[in-house]
């Protein structure tokens, strides 16, 4: 999925995973429009939120769908482990070495972009029962930010040029799957009284985070 969408920026075509995969079906580029799209990008944004294990899988014996043409079994779990810590949205697992090896795979195969991790984050229940106080008391997500804040450190210093860390999300927002069902928000949007925002332990931790990086700039 990832190299359907940068091999062409990149390179100028498809994978040749999908060429060979997807026959006849996959449409190609002229060569006009191979100039026209390879480089056609000022920097690569990633967004990430977590790592799946993957084995391969025969090409599957009914109707052409994605997830068969994938040829690929992609899951959390290998041989009952998960790949990290599993978190409140069940598709997530807290996986913060996974973002550095991607942002690695990413120079390597693609010409070592400028790269800015647009989306990172985690979320915990929306619910009316749970207290204010403790709502914004969100420990895990300084954690979860803190860990994959370091793997991207890492990432930079194998030569990676990362410009910047978007958390998902600066406040409590409509998910795209799960609409007010969980909270991603750095602050806490209280629906029931207004609209009225607080801030959470970790938008105190991010901000004492990027002070401490400006002063050591």
């Amino acid at each position: 999925m990832f190299g359907w969408y940068l091999d062409p920026i990149v390179h100028g075509e498809y994978p040749s995973t999908m060429t060979s995969f997807l026959g006849d079906r996959l449409p190609r580029f002229t060569p006009e429009q191979m100039r026209l799209v390879k480089g056609s990008y000022d920097f690569i944004g990633v967004n990430y939120y977590t790592s799946y294990f993957t084995s391969a899988r025969p090409a599957p014996n009914r109707p052409p769908s994605y997830d068969g043409d994938i040829r690929a079994n992609i899951s959390g779990f290998r041989n009952g482990v998960p790949v990290g810590q599993p978190e409140f949205v069940p598709a997530f697992f807290n996986s913060p070495a996974g973002l550095r090896e991607l942002l690695l795979y990413t120079k390597r195969r693609y010409n070592n972009p400028v790269i800015y991790v647009t989306e990172n984050g985690i979320a915990e229940e929306n619910s009316a029962r749970i207290p204010l106080k403790k709502a914004l008391k969100d420990e895990h997500r300084i954690k979860f930010h803190s860990q994959h804040l370091q793997f991207v450190n890492h990432a930079i210093r194998d030569g990676v040029k990362v410009k910047g860390y978007f958390t998902w999300t600066f406040m409590d927002c409509f998910e795209w799957g799960d609409g007010y069902f969980d909270r991603f928000g750095l602050i806490f949007i209280d629906r029931l009284n207004g609209l009225k925002r607080y801030r959470k332990q970790s938008n105190y931790w991010i901000e004492g985070f990027l002070k401490r990086e400006q002063t050591h700039y």
